[in-house]
């Protein structure tokens, strides 16, 4: 039996190549994708959860986290094995996009980043997974730069969604008047997901400024959704 991975390589990784930068005007964490990619560790994180079997994690908690953070590295694995490249939807083709094209393998089996984000993390009944997986790209939350750890994973999404919403760039913008509010496109693609907590304003409410959560609390606030930046969340140094 393989042992649980504690991500070790994933979090070594996370503090070595990724670093707050600006792209497009957007504020966001930037992966060196270039230096990355050669880093025998990351061979190594890919290698070891070949032969890791996740039928091992019982708890909730455990299972998230581990998803979670599988995610992040087959994401980074799918611009790595095809860098240099403008945005990960380059890896896709017409036929096949690059969320239905094998990322990566656990346990012996093959995973698409659609499989584990809709047939396993969005069925765990979690919305705040929405600000952790990153899909490699510029309007996508940070990648954080330390791995998800069961025995602090609330806490630590609630630190992702304050800060993915406190991005004017890419979470959430509030109108100057404070009469519309402009938004993710996440939170219009995954809508249904925030629906058994409330619906999405009444849910993100409690990750914003005072100020912003007035401006949530206007009945007759106007929601906009940005537009979408799927260029690579890669580092220009």
């Amino acid at each position: 039996m393989a042992q649980v991975p504690d991500f070790a390589d994933w979090d070594a990784l996370l503090k070595k190549y990724v670093a707050p930068e600006t792209i497009d005007g957007v504020r966001l964490n930037a992966v060196n994708y270039g230096k990355l990619k050669t880093d025998p560790a990351f061979s190594r994180l890919v290698n070891g959860l070949k032969s890791f079997s996740p039928a091992q994690l019982k708890k909730h908690e455990e299972k998230l986290a581990f998803w979670i953070n599988v995610y992040n590295v087959f994401a980074v694995k799918m611009v790595t094995d095809n860098y240099p490249l403008e945005s990960i939807k380059d890896v896709g083709s017409l036929f096949k996009s690059v969320w239905k094209r094998n990322a990566g393998i656990v346990g012996g089996k093959d995973y698409t980043l659609n499989a584990i984000e809709h047939k396993i993390l969005r069925k765990m009944n979690e919305p705040r997974i929405h600000v952790a997986i990153v899909c490699a790209s510029v309007s996508c939350p940070d990648l954080a730069t330390d791995v998800y750890k069961a025995d602090r994973l609330s806490e630590q999404l609630d630190v992702q969604m304050r800060k993915f919403l406190a991005n004017p760039g890419k979470g959430m913008r509030v109108g100057t008047e404070g009469k519309k509010v402009f938004l993710s496109k996440i939170f219009d693609w995954f809508e249904d997901d925030f629906e058994p907590r409330g619906g999405v304003l009444k849910f993100i409410r409690l990750y914003v400024s005072p100020k912003d959560r007035q401006a949530l609390d206007n009945s007759s606030l106007r929601v906009s959704y940005m537009d979408y930046n799927w260029g690579v969340n890669g580092s220009s140094r």
